[in-house]
């Protein structure tokens, strides 16, 4: 009888693991393939941002090698006047163009004029015959070239194009353009990017302890290849502690990180143009933990289905023991067979009662797991009635408004204020659709397209949606805009929702306080404008000051938002080619910034 228990209970186990432990794999597959997915939007931002910044530059060396003084210059190259007029005209592109270095060189390789002549490093008088952007450019090819810098030591990537005069190559002109702005952006976050040359070592990184690490063995030829350019000056290299492997059917890569070893996943996109590979490593620390908890989840499980299993199966086994043991005694006394039955009846009675306790126990059991069920479901719904709320609250509360002013006009004969307060219900209604639009997008890019959009009519429009809030919270609103500033890049509606998101967190802040004055001020700086959004309120703590921009994640009570709001809005300013940032004022209060860049005549011919 034992056996016979236990080897359906052995095999039962066995398949009860077997499945556990595929669901784990499977598990920590679809774990992975979110973090592959979530890394390689991390990369495409990554090389969009080089690529757009490296374009920037790429036609300028063949417009300024057209330029009357420098083809004099290179005619009479120990012309005093000639080269003191050049090197200022050039410092003075350079600073326009906010590039490194622009120079001028003759076809023996030597530096004749440079943006930098009076700076310590001054590339006049040097000769960079053996760049490779020189030998290309006086090849008669536009040229480039990225490279530690011999003479500055400082890291650049270099246009380089032939001066011709009269169809004949008679010098080279040469860019050289900084990209430490773009690898600053790349530290303090989970994900590690880096940028590789062809002989795989590092040349831009988020990480400087991987700077001029090579991720592949640095063979003879490598370093020889290397050197010949002189690419990395004199700059020690070396190698990077990596090992490659495999987890949930993904290439991994492990690197010695101080004393721990961490496992990265990898990935990859070549820039052929400017000859690197761009790689993006995310750590699968957390897919191994998750997948770990699952693993643990359903051994948990199956432990416990095994256990009442064998609780059942032991029941079972007794009672048949029991029944035997009647049957024989009953055999055995015939004589007591009515009182034997008695009991028998009795023990029945006590079997069909645990039965029924049982089953009604499992009706229970299922209703209560249907109910759960059901509220999972109705918590999914109120979080998804929350988040329209926020965001369209405002617009109702401005419409209904219009909607009851209109009868009143019309009673009145003022026909034209009640069609211009349906005009407006009807825009209203459109930036409704145009948020929901956003909230069910926020995951990827909108289609609205940019245009040229001034923020004393954007301000104008926000503050018929903030208006009720405001009133609500009992907050003063101080706008300081001045009317002469000059249209921002931006989306009219989607700059509007983040400066009702931005507003209505401020009116959030003050309620309830002695000062619930929010002031609103904007100014421009260079190309770009910054608007300031201030409140009085108690500030945001430095250590949710990096995290208030992630989705979901919220200060407020239970029911009073998703945290949504601010993440929405951050992805907006980013897609305006702008950035989003908070900060606490000395005098108290919270501060958003909003940086957007100023609308060229292309946008402004749009927009017209």
């Amino acid at each position: 009888m034992r056996y016979r228990i236990l080897l359906p209970l052995a095999i039962l186990a066995a398949i009860g693991l077997v499945l556990v432990l595929k669901g784990s794999e499977i598990a920590a597959r679809s774990y992975m393939n979110e973090a592959e997915a979530q890394a390689g939007t991390t990369l495409r931002l990554a090389v969009s941002a080089l690529d757009g910044h490296l374009k920037r530059y790429e036609a300028l060396p063949a417009l300024i090698a057209d330029q009357n003084n420098i083809e004099a210059l290179i005619f009479d190259p120990k012309n005093e006047g000639l080269r003191a007029r050049t090197n200022a005209y050039l410092k003075e592109i350079n600073a326009l163009l906010t590039s490194s270095d622009i120079y001028v060189m003759t076809l023996d390789g030597e530096t004749i004029a440079a943006s930098n002549y009076d700076s310590p490093v001054s590339f006049v008088g040097e000769n960079f015959i053996y760049r490779p952007y020189f030998q290309d450019a006086v090849g008669g090819r536009q040229s480039r070239f990225y490279a530690l810098g011999t003479t500055s030591l400082k890291r650049g990537y270099y246009f380089g194009s032939p001066i011709e005069i009269d169809g004949v190559i008679r010098g080279v002109i040469v860019f050289k353009v900084d990209i430490d702005s773009i690898e600053a952006s790349w530290g303090g976050g989970d994900d590690r990017i880096f940028v590789s040359d062809p002989e795989g070592i590092i040349f831009m990184t988020g990480s400087p302890e991987w700077l001029y690490a090579s991720i592949l063995p640095l063979t003879p030829d490598r370093i020889a290849r290397t050197e010949a350019s002189r690419r990395y000056a004199d700059a020690k290299l070396r190698e990077l502690p990596v090992k490659r492997g495999s987890f949930a059917g993904r290439d991994v890569m492990m690197i010695a990180d101080g004393r721990a070893e961490k496992e990265y996943l990898v990935v990859s996109q070549l820039m052929p143009e400017a000859g690197w590979t761009v790689n993006v490593l995310m750590d699968t620390g957390s897919v191994r933990v998750q997948a770990q908890t699952v693993t643990v989840a359903a051994f948990l499980t199956l432990c416990l289905a095994g256990l009442a299993l064998a609780i059942i199966v032991q029941r079972r086994a007794r009672l048949n023991e029991r029944m035997q043991l009647q049957a024989e005694a009953r055999n055995e006394l015939e004589r007591r067979v009515a009182e034997r039955t008695a009991d028998l009846a009795r023990v029945n009675s006590r079997i069909e009662e645990e039965i029924a306790e049982r089953r009604l126990t499992e009706q229970r059991l299922r209703q209560t797991q249907a109910d759960l069920i059901q509220a999972g479901k109705l918590a999914g719904l109120g979080q998804m009635s929350a988040a329209l709320s926020h965001e369209l609250n405002q617009p109702l509360a401005a419409a209904k408004t219009y909607t009851e002013t209109t009868g009143v006009l019309i009673d009145l004969g003022r026909i034209e204020e009640a069609r211009d307060n349906v005009s407006r219900i009807s825009a209203l209604i459109d930036r409704m659709a145009s948020i929901s639009k956003h909230l069910r997008n926020f995951a990827r890019k909108p289609n609205e397209k940019l245009g040229a959009v001034t923020l004393d009519e954007a301000m104008r429009d926000t503050l018929e949606i903030v208006a009720a809030r405001l009133k609500a919270a009992d907050a003063t609103l101080e706008i300081k805009i001045d009317p002469a500033l000059p249209a921002v890049k931006a989306g009219a509606v989607r700059l509007q929702q983040v400066l009702v998101n931005i507003i209505t967190n401020a009116a959030d802040a003050v309620e309830g306080l002695d000062d619930r004055r929010i002031t609103v001020s904007a100014g421009r700086d260079g190309d770009k404008v910054t608007i300031s959004v201030r409140d009085r309120g108690p500030g945001v703590a430095a250590a949710i000051r990096e995290r208030i921009f992630d989705p979901f994640f919220t200060t407020k009570g239970v029911g009073k938002g998703l945290g949504l709001g601010l993440s929405i809005s951050y992805n907006i300013v980013k897609d305006f080619g702008g950035s989003l940032s908070v900060a606490d004022h000395p005098e108290g209060g919270a501060v958003f910034l909003i940086e957007l860049q100023v609308a060229d005549g292309n946008f402004l011919e749009a927009a017209e």
